[in-house]
């Protein structure tokens, strides 16, 4: 008499565990994390807007036609484009590879760029860290008084977004934004300790005409 041994069953796959599982517990599961994570990232800008650094940046011109969409301003400022080779960072950036940009208050308050790094750099008296990313677009330096252009290696500047390039405005509010010059539009931002920006308010000729709550 012989015995036959249970033949081995093949293990089910990801795929087959996920499967078994009741599709409305699935559902929940998924709203659940994916609530889990919109909480983090309001509870991140959240305590940047509360505890962050105030930096006051100055606009700068952007096509007129991608000015205003919606409900929302696109911006660009004059740390978008910074001479990294001249403020310390030689070498070209790969687009989407950090950007640590060191800020300082200039006569007039308004933030500049007086230092870039590839990794966080420490901070001076007075100077605040910001985060951003290399977006490319390498340009060279306008002439004063001319209309050529430099193309020295210290005078080539690179892209740098931040993540404060779109702010949303209450719904049919924004005709004011779109129709003000891009000399009188400031933007005051709130920076972490870890270089990580939120826009808190919107300044028009120096006054406050949004700002941004911390929820």
């Amino acid at each position: 008499m012989s015995l036959s041994l249970p033949q081995n069953r093949p293990l089910l796959s990801l795929d087959g565990l996920i499967g078994r599982v009741p599709l409305a517990l699935r559902a929940g599961l998924a709203a659940l994390t994916l609530s889990g994570l919109l909480v983090a990232m309001v509870k991140e800008r959240a305590d940047i807007l509360r505890g962050g650094a105030e930096v006051r940046l100055a606009t700068a011109p952007v096509d007129p036609r991608d000015l205003f969409r919606g409900d929302y301003v696109v911006l660009s400022y004059d740390i978008s484009q910074v001479q990294a080779a001249k403020l310390g960072a030689p070498g070209d950036f790969r687009r989407g590879e950090p950007v640590f940009v060191v800020l300082q208050a200039n006569a007039e308050g308004r933030a500049e760029a007086v230092a870039v790094s590839r990794t966080f750099p420490k901070a001076g008296q007075g100077q605040v860290v910001i985060e951003g990313k290399a977006a490319g677009g390498r340009a060279c330096r306008p002439v004063p008084g001319s209309a050529s252009r430099s193309c020295a290696p210290d005078e080539v500047s690179i892209r740098v977004t931040y993540g404060l390039e779109s702010y949303f405005v209450p719904q049919g509010q924004g005709r004011r934004i779109e129709r003000t010059e891009r000399s009188r539009v400031e933007v005051v931002a709130a920076v972490s300790a870890s270089g990580k920006a939120a826009i808190k308010r919107l300044l028009i000729d120096g006054r406050p005409v949004y700002d941004e709550p911390p929820y």
